[in-house]
């Protein structure tokens, strides 16, 4: 039962992940035609300023409200409790955000020209921290999650072709973006009272809780760094139209990793209790699952991004942005060690309560990335900042690795990695035979997608992979009970 309930909640999440990542690549080759590389630029740069303050908001609060929620589960008095200590605690923070922004823009000169997309991108925020989603997280209840996802993605789909008709609709885009992510959130206020009463307090008992979310925050300070600084140096030293170039391939990489780090906040509730119990069993069950998740939906999209970068980027933003395919390139290759700290940091050492040395591993990792992007972006370009992006990920896992629970052994895992890599070399031979055959890029990226997925999970069911084969049996008893 807990393993089916790990697929049953994976499988959910996937679908929510899906939707969110359709919704752009749906619309994004239609935006990056009609608003042009400049006014993409402008939106992803006004994303990146309002991306600092939205994580000094948010601290470290999710992350610590699913561990700390997901032990009161059962305890519906107690959850209310935490659950308004932190929600308290979390709007004190986005005050604070708010305050230093609209000082910024006052004050900063050099933004007056974005305060309208800024001020419109930063509602997200207020948003987020109302709907408290982390709640529903620590409940489990990914399919409630997911069908209020997909009901928001579609209403902004369509609200995209209706009112974005050309370059002066940047700002109507801004704010139908603003509503596909932030929807949900206002939907959840009312939706979370199933769970427990939240209730609003002044004794937000900062001692207990303030201290792990300030750890935390210094954690996740460091990664957006990392993640958001790259833009910024681009928007200030090389301009708005290779932000945009960048901004596609960072997109990809984002959407790939996004896909596969969705399984993180499926197992955190669980394997939080594992930690906190020492039950080692369950958490060898829940870090053996993930890690054949990791590798078996991870590899491909590595193949796949890596074969198919001129392509995919012509696909979906046109042949103005066919300078981004060489960073997607090596962006591609990023993935293989994001998908390691993924396993490494977020899931393993975080559920562990181990946040100092997430803390220690990411901030020497920003300070890199910080120092290297501000020596190479000026010099090489949009290039230097995906393989700096590199580079900070691979000093997360060095730093990380030592510090894995030597009690955990994860069993026989290597053929959970053989067998992905055969389908992987399927999955090459097969773009190889299509790009011979075609040349337009729709129809490269589509039949090189399309038969890849079909063949590699033919050669992983012949195989007899284990976890496509739990996969399987889970989704044909579910279908047979649909049907009863």
């Amino acid at each position: 039962m807990p393993q089916n309930k790990l697929i049953h909640n994976t499988i959910y999440n996937i679908l929510k992940t899906f939707s969110t990542i359709l919704f752009p690549l749906i619309t994004f080759p239609y935006i990056t035609r009609v608003l042009q590389p400049d006014n993409v630029g402008k939106i992803d740069f006004g994303n990146s300023i309002v991306s600092y303050f939205s994580l000094l908001a948010t601290l470290g609060i999710k992350t610590y409200a699913i561990r700390e929620c997901a032990k009161e589960k059962y305890n519906k008095e107690e959850l209310g409790n935490i659950a308004g200590k932190i929600l308290s605690i979390n709007l004190l923070t986005t005050a604070i955000a708010y305050t230093l922004l609209v000082l910024l823009l006052v004050f900063y000169n050099k933004l007056y020209d974005y305060r309208t997309i800024i001020i419109i991108q930063s509602t997200v925020i207020l948003f987020t921290t109302l709907g408290a989603d982390w709640i529903n997280v620590a409940m489990e209840d990914f399919k409630y999650i997911t069908l209020r996802t997909i009901i928001f993605q579609i209403i902004s789909l369509i609200a995209v072709i209706f009112f974005v008709k050309g370059p002066s609709d940047y700002i109507k885009y801004a704010i139908i973006t603003v509503f596909s992510s932030s929807g949900a959130n206002i939907a959840n206020i009312f939706y979370r009272k199933k769970y427990c009463r939240i209730n609003l307090t002044l004794k937000m008992d900062l001692k207990t809780h303030f201290l792990p979310i300030i750890s935390l925050f210094a954690m996740l300070v460091a990664q957006q760094i990392f993640t958001m600084c790259d833009v910024t140096i681009i928007g200030l030293t090389l301009g708005d139209y290779n932000v945009g170039l960048y901004s596609v391939a960072m997109k990809v990489y984002t959407l790939a990793n996004q896909v596969i780090a969705s399984i993180t906040w499926v197992v955190i509730p669980q394997l939080s209790i594992a930690y906190i119990n020492d039950n080692i069993k369950d958490i060898e069950r829940i870090l053996t699952y993930v890690f054949k998740f990791t590798v078996t939906a991870g590899l491909p999209c590595v193949v796949i991004i890596f074969m198919l970068s001129p392509e995919i980027t012509a696909l979906i933003a046109g042949d103005a942005y066919i300078g981004a395919a060489v960073t997607l390139k090596i962006l591609a290759g990023t993935l293989i060690v994001t998908f390691i700290n993924n396993f490494l940091l977020n899931i393993n050492v975080l559920a562990a309560k181990k946040d100092k040395i997430g803390t220690i591993s990411c901030a020497s990792a920003a300070i890199i990335n910080i120092i290297t992007n501000i020596i190479f972006i000026p010099r090489f370009g949009i290039e230097a900042a995906a393989v700096t992006t590199m580079l900070s990920q691979v000093i997360i896992a060095l730093i990380c690795f030592p510090y894995l629970d030597k009690r955990i052994h994860l069993g026989k895992i290597a053929k959970s990695i053989f067998q992905p890599l055969g389908g992987c070399l399927c999955i090459s031979v097969i773009i190889l035979l299509v790009k011979s055959l075609y040349s337009n890029a729709f129809y490269i990226v589509c039949i090189s997608i399309g038969a890849s997925v079909i063949v590699y999970f033919t050669v992983l069911l012949l195989l007899k992979q284990d976890l496509i084969i739990n996969f399987c049996s889970v989704l044909l008893s579910k279908g047979k009970k649909n049907k009863k």
